[in-house]
């Protein structure tokens, strides 16, 4: 059986990206065959897909999937036909410390991912979807729901009452102050539109600052908070932003360094960071069990993603040129 399938030359490049088929395969022991009907787009999949970060070798994008099982492979118990499932990022790190330096075993960068109609996968690579969600709902959870839950909760041991700083307005961040205001958390958040920043106030923002009028905008985050600092900041620009957002924690405060938006290298401002006593903690992603954790928040807590744009399989190329040009407002999903 073929399958509708995305691949993307070795170096990657939009102008390498095409169209074809693949074939589809039976689970063996402990695998299941997952109809994929949806994915969406992170800053990952577009260096990858764009050529910035390109495969060594011909690929499979995308690196986040949901759709319903299919068909299930000896020795499987935890899934049945008609389950409807959500992928992992990290399909070997089931629970625990960290198990990967790199993206050698991740879908749509090491090893094949989720542009295609059809996967066969070991079971431990999804989880169950939440109750009620959309496959479109489901697919943004795997890399930006999960890395916003992991910064926060199984790194930060977000506290009601804190004070919580969010920048832009990707899918991280977005998911990042959603779950801060369930959580009870005061939310300072950052771009660079007048029209986002308002959408951020809609979405439950306490605060908003523009940081391109405002040069200084973790000092500024700084007073709005009297000038103890934040609590939290969930850090996904990198080295263009990192020295301000030191600006802006408290001491003692968590930096939860998420994002090379900006690059991969750049000064930091040490004597800032040691004199504060900060905890800059970098994290990509999370375990099976994180996942897990963050899908029993949901079901308890009713959270739905943003979703800001659908495109299908073969635009591909399409809606990582819309995601280039930043103006989207959450997450950009794939319809398979």
């Amino acid at each position: 059986m073929s399958i509708r399938t995305i691949f993307v030359e070795a170096g990657g490049g939009f102008e390498n990206v095409s169209l074809g088929t693949s074939s589809a395969r039976e689970p063996g022991p402990g695998e299941i065959t997952v109809r994929v009907r949806a994915s969406s787009l992170n800053y990952h999949d577009l260096i990858v897909v764009s050529g910035a970060a390109g495969p060594q070798e011909r690929r499979i994008p995308m690196s986040d999937a949901a759709g319903e099982v299919i068909a299930v492979g000896p020795g499987v118990d935890e899934f049945a036909v008609g389950d409807s499932v959500v992928s992992t990022f990290f399909p070997y790190w089931l629970d625990g410390q960290p198990v990967d330096a790199g993206f050698n075993r991740v879908p749509g960068d090491g090893i094949d991912g989720y542009a295609r109609e059809q996967v066969t996968m070991p079971a431990t690579a999804f989880t169950r979807a939440p109750q009620g969600y959309s496959h479109a709902e489901a697919a943004t959870l795997t890399t930006a729901g999960l890395t916003a839950w992991r910064a926060l909760f199984e790194n930060g041991r977000l506290k009601p009452g804190q004070t919580v700083l969010v920048q832009g307005t990707g899918g991280v961040s977005i998911f990042a102050l959603q779950l801060a205001k369930l959580a009870g958390a005061r939310v300072i958040a950052t771009s660079s539109s007048g029209g986002k920043l308002e959408k951020l106030r809609q979405l439950g923002a306490d605060e908003v600052i523009n940081y391109r009028e405002d040069a200084e905008w973790g000092r500024t985050a700084r007073r709005l908070t009297d000038g103890a600092g934040v609590d939290h900041v969930v850090e996904v620009g990198g080295p263009a932003t990192l020295a301000q957002s030191l600006q802006a924690v408290r001491v003692g405060g968590h930096i939860a360094l998420i994002g090379v938006l900006s690059g991969v290298s750049g000064e930091l401002p040490l004597a800032l960071a040691l004199g504060r006593q900060v905890q800059i903690q970098s994290l990509v992603v999370g375990s099976r069990r994180h996942q897990q954790d963050f899908i029993h928040a949901i079901e308890s807590t009713g959270l739905r993603p943003v979703i800001d744009r659908h495109f299908p399989l073969e635009d591909l190329v399409s809606a990582f040129q819309y995601q280039a040009g930043g103006r989207h407002f959450g997450k950009i999903v794939l319809d398979i």
